[in-house]
């Protein structure tokens, strides 16, 4: 994502390192600090810096359980471990370079504005933030203290996903016209924070947000118009947050897309676009934890390929965002 380089700004005490495309191995690995340690950050960051190793090392770690800082702490030979209390105080320290924020959705913004005033580089789980007012202040406080913002967005860099982009891109289906897609999984525990409204919850928040991205990098364009339904189904565990989302989004040429979340159905995780000469269709399109499928059909012709489950995460991690591109797909998610 970055790399190591001290610089000042207006006399501020933030480093403000200067980045570049890491291709060398004569440059030091990118020192991480990992903030959460929840779900996402066990299953799925953590393990990814084994992948990410030719330019990142995972340094610290931060959490507000002790037990969970002693434990991931030995199983990754992590030698810093801090509260949420230390955090400033220790960022402006040099002992970390970057941070990846894994914390529940209505701290992205605070943690990345005092990651920035520390002069640290910030890679922030999806949503970047609860409302465009926050990220606009998220991304003044970046550019105020010259650090790199990265949202984590996975897909980014997952081969169904990209190959999906490079087949509408060439023309195969011809003019894409329209595209739908369902996301869904029980949410059942009245406890997850994915269903209080404090906290960011919401399936659109949650998985709407993969539907919303698949649609823009496949039309490669900016919708221009949205309408939406949402529903809560009387169960008491959707007293906060919605059930379910249904959107419709109108793009350039009226292209058309539609997508439904829930958290109150089966698991789904499909994507169909379809053009004047064919359609391509991802199953399961979104995951991180299984192979994707997709079928491309032309006429009577159907070309199926499965994509073998890779780490989504280390490439996130070895990507410079200032250069990188949809549809160039980095090799650190092969491990």
């Amino acid at each position: 994502m970055v790399s190591k380089s001290n610089g000042r700004r207006n006399g501020s005490s933030a480093r403000g390192r200067k980045h570049g495309r890491r291709d060398g191995a004569d440059r030091d690995p990118v020192r991480y600090a990992v903030i959460g340690l929840g779900h996402i950050a066990q299953v799925a960051v953590l393990p990814a810096f084994e992948h990410a190793r030719r330019n990142s090392k995972l340094v610290a770690l931060v959490s507000g359980d002790g037990d969970k800082l002693s434990k991931l702490s030995r199983m990754y030979g992590v030698e810093h471990t801090w509260s949420y209390e230390e955090v400033d105080d220790r960022l402006r320290q040099d002992l970390v370079d970057a941070v990846y924020i894994a914390l529940p959705n209505h701290l992205h913004s605070e943690f990345v504005i005092r990651a920035a005033r520390a002069g640290v580089h910030v890679l922030c789980e999806k949503p970047l933030a609860l409302s465009v007012r926050e990220c606009n202040e998220m991304i003044r406080a970046c550019e105020t203290y010259q650090v790199k913002l990265m949202t984590a967005y996975r897909l980014h860099f997952e081969r169904a996903n990209l190959t999906a982009v490079e087949v509408v891109r060439s023309g195969k289906i011809g003019n894409p016209r329209f595209f739908s897609s369902t996301f869904s999984m029980q949410v059942e525990d009245a406890d997850n924070i994915r269903l209080r409204r404090e906290t960011g919850g919401g399936p659109l928040w949650d998985l709407g947000v993969y539907c919303v991205n698949a649609a823009r990098y496949l039309f490669r364009s900016e919708p221009e118009e949205v309408l939406a339904v949402t529903g809560a189904n009387g169960s008491r565990r959707f007293s906060e947050v919605e059930e379910a989302a249904s959107v419709i989004l109108r793009f350039p040429g009226d292209r058309l897309a539609t997508f439904t979340c829930s958290f109150g159905a089966s698991d789904t995780s499909a994507f169909r676009i379809v053009g004047t000469d064919g359609d391509l269709s991802v199953e399961p399109a979104y995951d991180y934890a299984e192979a994707m499928r997709y079928v491309l059909t032309r006429g009577e012709k159907k070309e199926e390929r499965v994509i073998g489950k890779r780490d989504q995460f280390g490439p996130e991690l070895v990507a410079d965002p200032s250069g990188l591109r949809l549809g160039h797909v980095l090799d650190a998610g092969d491990g």
